[in-house]
């Protein structure tokens, strides 16, 4: 059996591809924590192989003989709400089964049968305790997906671990490993018995550290594709290599999925893996909104997220004082990273997916209207003049209605164009994203296939707030000629969103400058 590229669940080294998960952490520390008794956290964004990590540090635990290490994942007390009883029901039957899959340990499953159908609310530290004190042998325990609970259930679950932290390791577990993926202080636990906020890190105040799975290297995905080449003989063209990374910048879903993609042996593994074939495979990947892509999608509707990502979209930064428990979330959910200027988001694909995702209904209500092969010339190159002059009508005429039915409207201009754009990219050219954060703007590039080869065109976006001035057009100019010379492109064209009171007839014109030898396409809006 040919193995494969894994994009659900954990990892399973006889079937999939895969890098050693012991590899991807610091293995002696963590091995410090466990052997000095501390309780800690490991977190990461979903799909990155938390729960991979975890089993296979389970695996080594068990295989020195002087530990029992169970992980259980605990998602399902998540339907508990907030029945504390009836989660603790929920955590102990996990255990019960766990324990058994993985040491052949029934002293859980029999403490759980004896007293099912009458567990109270403490009977998680109870267990916790008579487990521990059964066997000689240090019990270290990994919780999956704690987060998953809410309100009194996640509360009681920590104060019970907090509460046994002290008997450790006779009567309770030697150490603990919480897995979800956010940090603990990132918990805002709604009490309804207390009718109170309580922040994770006061109910678990005796966490030692808290540890974040990281993404692969460059390396590391150069070696998870030769494993490919090694058992089907299907070789990678060198380029797919920097692209995938540049593409992805490591995200493990993300980098599994555009290789599963493109090696699919509809056509056997004759043929080697391409750059196209990776860009055919992103473009299908967001077309079909595949799970990653809609969960992604789900958390920019939360309002935490959306105060961290919409400035970045508008090319801005998050304000000064912006809460930074909102950017450590949206960094925890793996949307955005810190850069060198600040945050941004985490990859490129998340450049395009996120105001793709922001824009689709737009996009569905501009099909009728929008004929993409109206700007089509009879070359088959794309008519990017006639697309901006019809856009610049079209904004002018609706754009307060559509910027309103953002969520996003910060970046409401710099979106609706970019929705309007994709309409008619759609029929088979990209765009790629770029944001200059802090300095108002966004760089598109659009790449359009023809007979000839492929046009390449560079769109800058920049929004004021203000009555614009000639150092805003010179600003925009000069970094419109910085992005064409970076690409080594020569059509390129400034939209410059004026959200002033100013009239439109002040804000609506076309002209043409010149700046550093290159003639810019400038548009006022």
């Amino acid at each position: 059996m040919v193995r494969f590229f894994n994009t659900e669940g954990p990892m399973k080294p006889e079937i999939h591809y895969s890098i050693d998960p012991l590899s991807r952490v610091d293995l002696a520390r963590i091995m410090d924590l466990i052997e000095s008794q501390r309780y800690f956290l490991l977190h990461a964004p979903r799909q990155t192989g938390k729960t991979s990590v975890m089993r296979a540090l389970v695996r080594h635990l068990n295989a020195t003989g002087r530990y029992r290490a169970v992980c259980s994942n605990i998602e399902g007390a998540q339907a508990a709400r907030e029945d504390v009883a009836m989660a603790v029901d929920s955590i102990l039957s996990a255990l019960a089964e766990d324990s058994f899959a993985q040491l052949r340990d029934r002293f859980p499953s029999d403490w759980y049968e004896t007293r099912r159908g009458e567990l109270s609310a403490g009977d998680l530290r109870r267990m916790l305790a008579a487990w521990a004190a059964n066997d000689p042998r240090p019990l270290v325990l990994f919780l999956d997906e704690v987060d998953a609970l809410i309100g009194d259930s996640l509360l009681s679950l920590l104060r019970q671990l907090r509460a046994g932290y002290p008997e450790r390791p006779e009567r309770f577990p030697q150490a603990m490993i919480l897995c979800g993926v956010r940090d603990i202080r990132d918990y805002r636990i709604e009490s309804s018995r207390e009718k109170a906020a309580v922040t994770g890190g006061s109910a678990f105040n005796v966490k030692a550290e808290s540890l974040r799975l990281g993404d692969f290297s460059n390396d590391e995905i150069r070696t998870l594709y030769l494993q490919h080449t090694a058992e089907t003989g299907q070789v990678f063209e060198e380029p797919v290599f920097d692209l995938v990374w540049r593409l992805t910048l490591g995200q493990p879903w993300l980098v599994n999925a555009l290789v599963q993609e493109a090696t699919h042996r509809k056509n056997g593994y004759s043929r080697p893996v391409t750059v196209t074939a990776i860009e055919s495979a992103k473009e299908k990947m967001i077309v079909d909104r595949v799970t990653h892509i809609d969960q992604l999608g789900a958390k920019l509707r939360e309002g935490r997220v959306r105060r961290v990502v919409a400035p970045i979209l508008a090319g801005g930064v998050p304000e000064e004082g912006t809460n930074q428990d909102d950017a450590g979330y949206a960094i925890d959910l793996g949307i955005v990273r810190r850069g060198s200027k600040g945050l941004e988001i985490a990859n490129p694909i998340y450049r395009e997916v996120i105001p793709r995702y922001l824009t689709v209904d737009v996009v569905d209500a501009l099909m009728p209207s929008q004929e993409p092969a109206w700007y089509i010339a009879d070359d088959g190159r794309l008519d990017m003049v006639k697309l901006l002059q019809a856009f610049q009508q079209f904004f002018r005429e609706n754009s307060e209605h559509w910027v309103k039915r953002f969520d996003y409207q910060e970046s409401g201009p710099q979106l609706l164009l970019q929705a309007f754009l994709q309409r008619i990219i759609n029929g088979g050219g990209t765009i790629e994203r770029e944001y200059g954060l802090g300095r108002m703007r966004t760089d598109l590039l659009i790449r359009w296939p023809w007979k000839g080869g492929e046009q390449r065109i560079v769109i800058e976006l920049k929004l004021t707030r203000k009555t614009p001035t000639e150092k805003w057009l010179d600003e925009g100019l000069a970094q419109t000629a910085e992005y064409l010379q970076r690409t080594g492109l020569g059509e390129g064209h400034l939209v410059l969103f004026d959200r002033s009171e100013r009239t439109w007839d002040e804000k609506v014109y076309r002209t043409r400058r010149e700046h550093g030898g290159r003639m810019i396409e400038v548009w006022g809006m």
